[in-house]
């Protein structure tokens, strides 16, 4: 199904740029955009049938797709961190680890969290200390830098929280002054206004294996120049180690840190009663969430956690859940010649669905074979057992997709929603077995639909915002809101069946995002960097469920993306502006991004403008001979302000999208032209 919206309608659109405009390349190169409307629809051509054959070479063999999901340097910090503490690891690996550590050191000593971005105090601690644990000594060149820039950001006392409880691990803090994480919260029962089911997915995973490391306290001795004593500003004084009060006495932090405060008080005077049953409860937590995933919650800090977890709880390094536990982490990595680096997970349904839908979209046959082995690999994904979204969603059956190779506890409603669009573009030979899934998968997604009319990514009503306050919380991700980027793909993906029964449902969506708009005309971009992502994603949604474009806060979104249009012809925004707002739209050109400001536009009914034009112009210019792009910038994210993510497909399958829904529009703008 066409996802473009009703072209029928007419809509209104910016001047058609002049061909002298269209002519001009940077550099004083070959023109790319061509004063002849023949030219132009044959060299977009050309471009997607080259973007299609690479994409199709990066196919696997049993059908799905899945890019390389890079990140920041923590990753191979805290791969270090663990074979220390565990004692195992390969010699080799641990030296390629930190070979890509130093690698991405930043020229004023530090490591920062996305390409070009600012040094960031708990990525070079962690650098520091990692590169510590592989031997290298505090005389090094690197590291002298990195402690000159550690100290200026503060030293070891502004490292996050998990970064201090590593650290407590190798004896460098003191467990009394970082927040407590007692296992007892896994007791307290769902109805009760806190309990783990009230954050999000991807932190009960990670917070719940940390709990028993807390609970649990373990030290692993290690060679005084192996420390990070140097890197404290005011020496290891446990009055600069806990945490500040805020500055307003009453205030919601204050409330957490004195209950912080009694529970160590607790814990030091051994009136603990629970523990011994909170800590097997967590156990089982853990255990049951194992099956059918690959690791636990198939995230890497969740993953690294429970293998931290079995090994306190005193399960032995050949223990089979160890063994296996392991073995799921070591698959993240990456081996070159002289680097290794790990993935925070992989990415293959995303990939897949992603792919298939660009591919479809771009014209290969819904028969083909291809496609339809990427659709039946997806099937087999789909899941049909309960999870923690069950919680707040008990009535519904289970029906979703998740992200990874296998984690059936935990689908989210974006991958849900994007398998579903990428399903609609094939014909598949059982028909019945296909129209089943995806009217169970629909059902699923509709039964998510939070309160105030949006949809989160793994749980329904997941957004008591006083839980960001929680001493712990300081990864910037306790919670799991409903988002507008998810919502509109939603939107996107309902559209493409009878929206009858779930009018009521797109009513209170497009309100919901409505609601969220920013006064400039973007929308806030959660899980991807950011704006530009975030107004595409409503943009595509509202035009396929059959808003009318010319709506005044369609247009304004429309005007933003080309307010913030590169000289270059290209759009890019920095993961700073989820720091700064006043850096939204501002960034380096990227394929990724700029193919997302184009389907934005086109969403709202630009075909011809000049913005789109370059637009274009820059996907074509900027296309390597392989027919794929070059992409360095992070512009996916996972926790904003803390975590980001290179898609390595990115940069494929979102520029082939853009061109060949360009080629559309500009073919039916034609069609319409002659029918006058």
């Amino acid at each position: 199904m066409d996802n473009t919206g009703d072209s029928r309608r007419p809509i209104p659109t910016a001047p058609m740029a002049q061909s002298s405009e269209l002519n001009a390349a940077p550099g004083g190169g070959p023109s790319l955009l061509f004063g002849k409307l023949d030219d132009m629809v044959s060299r977009v051509a050309a471009a997607a049938d080259a973007a299609r054959r690479f994409l199709f070479s990066q196919q696997h063999e049993e059908g799905y797709w899945c890019g390389e999901l890079e990140a920041d340097t923590t990753l191979e910090s805290d791969y270090i961190l663990l074979h220390t503490l565990l004692g195992t690891g390969n010699p080799e690996r641990i030296r390629k680890a930190a070979n890509c550590i130093l690698k991405h050191q930043n020229e004023d000593g530090g490591w920062s969290i996305y390409l070009g971005g600012p040094s960031n105090v708990s990525a070079s601690v962690k650098a520091y200390f990692g590169l510590k644990l592989a031997g290298y000594k505090a005389d090094h060149p690197a590291l002298e830098k990195a402690r000159r820039k550690i100290l200026e950001l503060g030293g070891v006392t502004q490292v996050n929280t998990f970064t201090k409880i590593y650290l407590c691990f190798f004896g460098q803090y003191d467990y009394m002054s970082v927040p407590a994480v007692p296992p007892e919260i896994v007791l307290f029962p769902n109805w009760f206004w806190f309990n783990i089911f009230e954050i999000s997915s991807w932190s009960r995973g990670i917070l719940v294996p940390l709990s028993i490391a807390y609970a649990k306290k373990p030290f692993k001795k290690i060679l005084p120049e192996m420390g990070v004593d140097e890197l404290f500003v005011h020496g290891k004084s446990k009055k600069h180690m806990r945490l500040p009060w805020a500055k307003t006495l009453v205030s919601w932090r204050n409330f957490f840190l004195v209950v912080d405060r009694v529970t160590h008080w607790l814990e030091a005077v051994h009136i603990r009663p629970l523990r011994s049953i909170a800590i097997r409860a967590a156990e089982e937590w853990i255990l049951e969430r194992f099956e059918g995933s690959d690791g636990l919650a198939a995230i890497y800090p969740a993953m690294m956690n429970s293998i931290i977890a079995l090994r306190c709880l005193g399960y032995s390094l050949d223990d089979p859940q160890m063994i296996r536990a392991l073995d799921e982490f070591e698959a993240l990595g990456i081996e070159e010649q002289d680097t290794f680096r790990m993935q925070p997970c992989k990415s293959p349904v995303w990939d897949t669905a992603y792919a298939l839908f660009a591919l479809g979209e771009s014209g290969v046959p819904r028969s083909e074979v291809r496609l339809a082995a990427a659709a039946d690999w997806m099937l087999r994904k789909q899941v049909t057992r309960s999870g923690d979204w069950a919680v707040k969603n008990g009535r519904a059956n289970p029906g979703g997709w998740y992200f990874e190779f296998n984690n059936e506890f935990y689908p989210d409603v974006d991958d849900t929603a994007m398998v579903l669009l990428a399903l609609a573009q094939v014909d598949h030979p059982d028909e019945g077995y296909l129209h089943k899934s995806v009217e169970r998968a629909k059902e699923w997604v509709l039964s998510m639909q939070c309160k105030n009319g949006g949809w989160a990514s793994f749980d329904k009503n997941n957004n008591r915002m006083v839980f960001q306050y929680v001493p712990f919380a300081d990864h910037n991700a306790m919670l799991d809101p409903p988002t507008v980027d998810v919502t509109g793909r939603v939107l996107e993906m309902l559209a493409t069946s009878d929206g009858t029964r779930q009018r009521a449902a797109v009513k209170r969506a497009i309100k919901f995002i409505q609601h969220e708009q920013e006064p400039d005309g973007s929308w806030f971009g959660r899980w991807g960097v950011n704006y530009i992502y975030g107004t595409m994603q409503v943009l595509r949604g509202l035009r396929a469920i059959g808003e009318d474009p010319r709506e005044a806060y369609i247009q304004q979104a429309a005007e933003w993306l080309r307010m913030v249009q590169n000289s270059d012809g290209g759009w890019g925004e920095s993961c700073e502006s989820y720091d700064d707002p006043n850096k939204k739209g501002v960034g380096t050109s990227t394929p990724s991004q700029t193919a997302w400001a184009v389907l934005g536009l086109l969403a709202a009914g630009d075909t011809r403008s000049d913005s789109l034009a370059r637009g274009i112009a820059y996907l074509l210019r900027t296309q390597g001979k392989n027919g794929n792009w070059e992409e360095p910038h992070c512009t996916g994210t996972g926790f904003p302000r803390v975590f980001y993510l290179k898609y390595h497909l990115y940069r494929t399958y979102f520029p082939l999208l853009a061109l060949t829904s360009y080629a559309k529009a500009m073919a039916e703008a034609e069609r319409e032209m002659a029918s006058r």
